[in-house]
């Protein structure tokens, strides 16, 4: 089993440095649009056989031109939604991103029991969206799943490295995550 891991394109409140978790949420930008257009050329080497993506607008519309490329459907999954920001939401302020970032490390730092003020923990977050992986991991040999970049900083996935195939924009890790 192949997993591509793949950050959606940039938002508006990406512009703006919001915590933006909730649904639908958003949808992209002109330059996320054309962030997700790239993915198809990106991976048309690899074999894909199914495509995931969140409940989430912006999710869905990066994995939209793979899907069409691929003559996929693009599958929705509730577990790969994002950390839920909670009584963060929609603030930009740097002790609010602080905050959410430092929660997150946290869980990759191991305590699990470190708590997104308002919202879940680790074991909440990871048992939802791992769930979802395995889904997908048992579903089809080579998957694209498209879901939010901070599940990475959480320690539980490889760190980004520099892509050498993708936008200026996009960094990959040795699992093939593409970001924003």
């Amino acid at each position: 089993m192949r997993l591509f891991l793949i950050r959606r394109g940039q938002t508006p409140a990406n512009v703006l440095g919001q915590l933006d978790t909730a649904h639908p949420g958003p949808g992209l930008t002109e330059l996320g649009a054309r962030q997700a257009a790239v993915i198809p050329d990106v991976l048309r080497e690899e074999p894909i056989d199914a495509i995931f993506a969140s409940t989430l607008q912006r999710m869905q519309l990066t994995a939209k031109p793979l899907a069409t490329d691929r003559r996929l459907g693009v599958q929705v999954a509730d577990g790969l939604h994002e950390i839920e920001a909670g009584a963060l939401e929609g603030l930009s302020d740097r002790a609010s991103v602080r905050t959410y970032m430092e929660t997150v490390f946290e869980w990759g730092a191991g305590n699990l029991d470190a708590r997104m003020p308002g919202a879940l923990d680790g074991h909440a977050f990871f048992a939802r969206f791992d769930a979802d992986i395995a889904g997908a991991a048992s579903d089809a040999r080579t998957a694209a799943v498209f879901s939010h970049g901070r599940r990475s900083a959480s320690g539980r996935r490889p760190a980004p490295r520099t892509c050498r195939r993708c936008s200026p924009e996009r960094t990959t890790s040795s699992s093939r995550e593409w970001w924003s």
